[in-house]
């Protein structure tokens, strides 16, 4: 395909694939697009076994890294894991876990093995040390999903010849990533699993591409992204490609819970919530009593980020391992990150015939739209 996005990743389709699994990102890579490793959670040295493994593994293939520097967090570098822990004020966790309890579950020693940090969500100094694990590999991007990206980042990308990309959710912040240097926009509408705006893609996407036009920066559309045919309407729009999140939490190779796998096929796109309960931050996760619980009016506000997630983590982990065991109260529990194009991921089919289909479906909607133009 004709692109920036190809020529700038070295890919054959402008389709880039966020996981969490190392499988999806060789598997996307290698049938044309670019699999992203998110490196939330990851210590310096499990992200080196990560990407150790997927270089084994991808025969040469391009792919990236995504990191969670957020530009504003609360704690710094030279708080302590015992301090972070200490400011988690216990009517948040004694909320958490009696929505635990009403659902049957065992709430002792919830919160007994957890350890202070970040949560995932990276301090400057902290953000240093990943970065140097990931240009120690062969990538060909790295991205920030939160604000703008270390200055330590983009320098390090010029030097090695890395694209540097960002993800926005309003135009403002997309035109303070173009100053501040980044290679590529991601662009992602609320629709977005995870982290995301309040703008819609199909609003969002026009707006910030019109915004950027004279700097030369591509923009990947994202947010409730997960056929063809909305890849399509994107670039029709202005975008370069697309960057995709949830569509990959459902195919086979991934390592999702498979008590989430199947609340995410059996989802519409109704389902999902946007909420600042899970992270500090407002995201976007699958609607389960817990999120009812935290968006009722008797839950404390949501601690800024990462505190939030000292909240909800440990809770939701036990919810996930008891729900796999067959506790229905946990079953119902249940929920992780997701986009409202989870009302299109009706099936679980392998990482490669996702990407097959995409290719399929964007060329199909690109003959409907030829033919319109000719009638």
């Amino acid at each position: 395909m004709k692109s920036r996005i190809c020529d700038m990743l070295g890919i054959e389709f402008p389709l880039v694939a966020f996981t969490h699994c190392r499988d999806v990102v060789v598997e996307v890579s290698k049938a044309g697009g670019m699999g992203v490793l998110g490196a939330a959670g990851h210590s310096a040295q499990t992200l080196e076994i990560e990407l150790n493994w997927i270089d084994e593994h991808i025969d040469g293939m391009p792919y990236g890294v995504d990191l969670i520097a957020p530009t504003s967090i609360a704690i710094s570098d030279d708080t302590t894991p015992e301090e972070t822990l200490n400011m988690v004020p216990e009517e948040h966790r004694d909320f958490a876990l009696n929505i635990l309890a009403q659902h049957q579950i065992d709430t002792k020693d919830v919160y007994s093995m957890q350890q202070g940090g970040g949560g995932g969500f990276l301090t400057k100094g902290r953000a240093s040390n990943i970065i140097d694990v990931a240009f120690s590999h062969p990538i060909k991007l790295i991205a920030n999903a939160l604000g703008v990206p270390p200055r330590y980042m983009i320098e390090m990308c010029q030097q090695h010849g890395v694209a540097s990309a960002a993800l926005v959710g309003a135009k403002e912040h997309a035109v303070k990533q173009v100053d501040a240097g980044v290679d590529l926009l991601v662009v992602a509408g609320t629709e977005a699993g995870g982290h995301c705006g309040e703008v819609s893609t199909m609003v969002l996407v026009p707006e910030v591409c019109s915004a950027v036009k004279d700097s030369d920066v591509p923009v990947l559309a994202a947010g409730g992204i997960v056929t063809g045919r909305q890849m399509a309407a994107c670039m029709a729009m202005g975008a370069d490609g697309v960057w995709t999140g949830s569509v990959w939490l459902t195919v086979a190779e991934a390592n999702t819970s498979p008590i989430i796998k199947e609340k995410y096929v059996q989802a519409d796109s109704r389902m999902t919530v946007r909420s600042k309960a899970r992270t500090g931050k407002y995201s976007r996760q699958l609607r389960s009593p817990w999120t009812e619980a935290w968006e009722s009016g008797e839950a404390p506000n949501p601690l800024p980020m990462p505190l939030q997630s000292l909240v909800s983590e440990a809770p939701l982990a036990k919810v996930t391992k008891l729900a796999e065991g067959g506790h229905e109260g946990a079953k119902q529990l249940a929920t992780s990150f997701v986009g409202q194009g989870v009302g299109l991921m009706n099936s679980i089919q392998s990482s490669r015939a996702v990407v097959y289909e995409f290719m399929e479906d964007f060329l199909s909607a690109q003959e409907r739209l030829q033919t319109a133009v000719e009638e």
